[in-house]
């Protein structure tokens, strides 16, 4: 009697821990409406500001060359910088509130090749500027503006970040349980780094286009023509990513829970 007495006790403890799992994590309406509002809407710009990019570059700077010709090889810069630090990047960082269901080690190793996808982006992008600004007749002078400033602590915050980050969550995984309390205290601050460096991308970015069009359409920009205004959109959909994906990573209604429950511990 005493063991069949345990064995119900402990079936009981069982449920009702599972239950108070479920409980927790359970959505409603709202989280689910506030969820793929923020998930496809970012998903949309991501995509869509790296195409309109490619829109603007081709329709209106003459398409991609390389060193033959520096003044279209500079065209390569914002689409590569574009497709590195805010598409790539901005996915890197969404992955882990796009993929509520996927295990945690699946979610980092995403959010690893993501980062990586954008190394080779941004280390094109950058030696495409400055091909275009050495070649140029006469040379245009490299790291004076605003836009190149922000740009460069960007990339050195994203170095860091990949560095520590392939560091410390897939290289200290092979002693997993002598570095968790390490990795954990990292976790925020990771976090934190990398949403800045997307928020200083976005920065670049905007930056950067403002530049283009006053080197490029001159008196011509507040005459409201057809290529200062998709230059225009293009630069509010990079603030709309900034304030979207910000809100995504800092929303407790729209954190992934990675929580292993009482039942498959016990």
């Amino acid at each position: 009697m005493p063991k069949r007495s345990f064995a119900m006790a402990k079936n009981k403890m069982h449920t009702s821990a599972h239950r108070h799992y479920e409980d927790d994590n359970e959505w409603g309406c709202g989280s689910w409406l506030e969820y793929t509002l923020v998930v496809v809407l970012s998903s949309v710009l991501l995509l869509g500001s790296l195409g309109l990019t490619l829109f603007w570059v081709i329709q209106y700077r003459g398409g991609f060359a390389w060193r033959e010709d520096p003044k279209r090889q500079f065209n390569l810069h914002p689409v590569l910088m574009v497709a590195g630090f805010i598409t790539f990047s901005g996915f890197s960082v969404l992955l882990y509130r796009i993929c509520r269901c996927c295990r945690r080690i699946y979610v980092k190793l995403l959010h690893t090749v993501f980062h990586a996808l954008a190394i080779p982006c941004v280390a094109l992008g950058f030696l495409s500027v400055l091909d275009s600004h050495n070649l140029a007749q006469p040379p245009i002078p490299n790291f004076y503006s605003l836009h190149s400033w922000i740009g460069l602590v960007t990339m050195g915050l994203f170095a860091i970040q990949f560095v520590v980050g392939f560091f410390s969550f897939l290289i200290l995984l092979c002693c997993e349980g002598a570095t968790a309390g390490f990795r954990a205290a990292l976790v925020p601050i990771h976090a934190s780094f990398g949403l800045t460096t997307f928020v200083l991308a976005i920065a670049a970015s905007v930056t950067g286009l403002t530049e283009k069009a006053l080197f490029t359409l001159g008196d011509a920009y507040p005459e409201w023509r057809e290529e200062g205004i998709v230059i225009n959109a293009l630069g509010i959909s990079f603030i709309a990513l900034a304030i979207l994906v910000s809100f995504a990573v800092r929303s407790n209604n729209l954190k992934s829970d990675f929580k292993v429950t009482v039942v498959e511990r016990m």
